[in-house]
């Protein structure tokens, strides 16, 4: 039985991106770094509104920048569309320029197939969305970006050594009129636009990595959200189709915490 690398490159199971570049004040930049009880609010509101959700669906289109040794900058992009039953159910669908992958958890097994190459990888799995989300990363190298917005109580986690929370404005994405806000960490700066509506959804979501000088981000559009959609539970199972092969997912590297 052969190995085959299925990791799933830089970005979200959940939850994808177009970067909006968006020019602050003077003003804006001049603050100097603090946490704002008006940003931190409307980040919980929309973590809390999430958490309520019994099922819910989205897509999302992601910009994963990457810089060549020539120092041109590259984007790959990617999408998604995400169907999420909690506790114990997720199953994503992605395409793009190097991807084309389904990733199927159904409370017992996680499963990566992908159509192109007609094989799939599969593993027993714990018994939460977030503990498989984890799993997924430490113990099979599955990158899964703005996973944030699927783990429950995820406002702590957001919220971990922020140094400067802001909200930079109001803005409109897609017709849905939205809350800009900033937040810095010592490791990395990330945006995010919440609805201002009766449901306070994340329509953007933008993760800029500062440990590099290049200062790469990913960045994640989300639309076509769906808060109670009718899913049956056989849809995050997978049935092999005629002709697929089942293969191994590649060891993590211990030492890096990536796959070789």
């Amino acid at each position: 039985m052969s190995a085959v690398n299925l990791r799933m490159p830089g970005v979200a199971l959940v939850l994808g991106v177009l970067a909006l570049s968006m020019t602050l004040s003077t003003q804006v930049r001049a603050q100097p770094p603090a946490v704002d009880p008006a940003a931190t609010q409307i980040l919980q509101r929309m973590t809390e509104y999430l958490d309520g959700l019994t099922q819910f669906s989205v897509h999302t289109q992601n910009v994963v920048e990457d810089l060549l040794e020539s120092g041109q900058r590259i984007d790959t992009v990617v999408s998604a569309t995400v169907t999420v039953s909690r506790p114990n159910r997720l199953l994503a669908e992605r395409r793009g320029e190097q991807v084309d992958q389904v990733f199927y958890y159904d409370g017992a097994s996680l499963i990566l197939y992908n159509p192109s190459d007609k094989v799939y990888a599969s593993e027993a799995a714990p018994g939460t969305i977030e503990e498989t989300l984890a799993f997924a990363r430490a113990s099979l190298g599955l990158l899964v970006p703005a996973a944030d917005m699927v783990y429950r109580n995820a406002y702590p986690l957001m919220m971990q050594n922020v140094t400067s929370a802001i909200v930079v404005g109001k803005t409109v994405i897609r017709g849905v009129r939205c809350d800009h806000l900033a937040f810095s960490r010592p490791d990395v700066d990330f945006q995010v636009w919440v609805s201002d509506g009766d449901q306070p959804l994340p329509y953007m979501y933008v993760v800029t990595d500062k440990s590099t000088p290049s200062l790469v981000s990913v960045s994640t559009l989300m639309s076509e959200w769906n808060v109670s959609p009718d899913i049956a539970d056989e849809r995050f199972s997978f049935v092999p189709p005629e002709g697929v092969s089942k293969i191994d997912f590649m060891p993590v590297d211990v030492n890096s915490g990536t796959q070789p």
